[in-house]
């Protein structure tokens, strides 16, 4: 999945039961001059078929749509739009609704309660291909998935995990705190392709595919602090 072209419109679809909400969203979105909301809709079926026929590269999805779970919609949403990166708004705290939601595949979530700004910067950190997570619940959701697998197949990644070196353990520590590339460059003094050719070599030994599974292994063997 490649990051969306900035030359032209980030198309951005919005899926949210409440009318008034939605309204308010577009508004904020369609202010930005990068962002063209290209569908909104609270009805899961018209979702699919904009989604379909816009292929949008972000999906803003509510986690209730009326009588459905719009975590179920997620997968649905991911095959009718295979590019595009979804962006979940929630206004629960519920922990195992975050956790389904990181499993399906988001890559991002926002809690409704939060600024404007943040919703603003979580599309432009996903649209470049990384995660985002309210740092409310960011650790919460990383802990708990870890607990619920940290007594199963421990002692088989210990061998994983003492092949990492000094700069990898450092640069992982960096990556669970959220930071893009060029900040764990600045922060190390060196180069962004050393990092990432740092980040291939932790994904190859670990046997992660991607920095979202990065952190919660991360997290799951204890390789940084619990944010707790």
């Amino acid at each position: 999945m490649t990051a969306h072209s900035p030359s032209s419109p980030l198309k951005v679809l919005l899926i949210d039961d409440h009318a008034i909400v939605r309204a308010g969203l577009v508004m904020l979105l369609q202010s930005q001059k990068h962002i063209n909301v290209v569908g909104e809709t609270g009805d899961a079926n018209e979702a699919l078929r904009i989604a379909a026929n816009a292929q949008p590269d972000i999906i803003l999805l509510d986690v209730v749509l009326g009588d459905t779970d719009g975590l179920d919609l997620l997968p649905r949403l991911r095959k009718a739009a295979d590019k595009a990166r979804i962006l979940i708004l929630t206004g629960t705290q519920n922990q195992e609704v975050h956790q389904k939601a990181v499993r399906l595949g988001a890559m991002g979530l926002v809690n409704k309660e939060t600024a404007a700004e943040v919703l603003l910067k979580a599309i432009e950190k996903i649209n470049a291909g990384e995660i985002w997570f309210d740092r409310m619940v960011m650790g919460d959701v990383l802990n708990e998935m870890a607990r619920g697998k940290e007594d199963k197949s421990i002692n088989p990644e210990i061998a994983k995990i003492t092949k990492l070196t000094d700069r990898e353990r450092e640069i992982i520590i960096y990556i669970a705190e959220g930071l893009k590339n060029k900040q764990i460059a600045e922060r190390m003094f060196i180069s962004e392709t050393t990092v990432r050719h740092h980040l291939t070599s932790v994904f190859n030994k670990l046997g992660v595919a991607d920095r979202l599974e990065l952190m919660i292994y991360a997290f799951r063997h204890k390789l940084v602090a619990s944010s707790r």
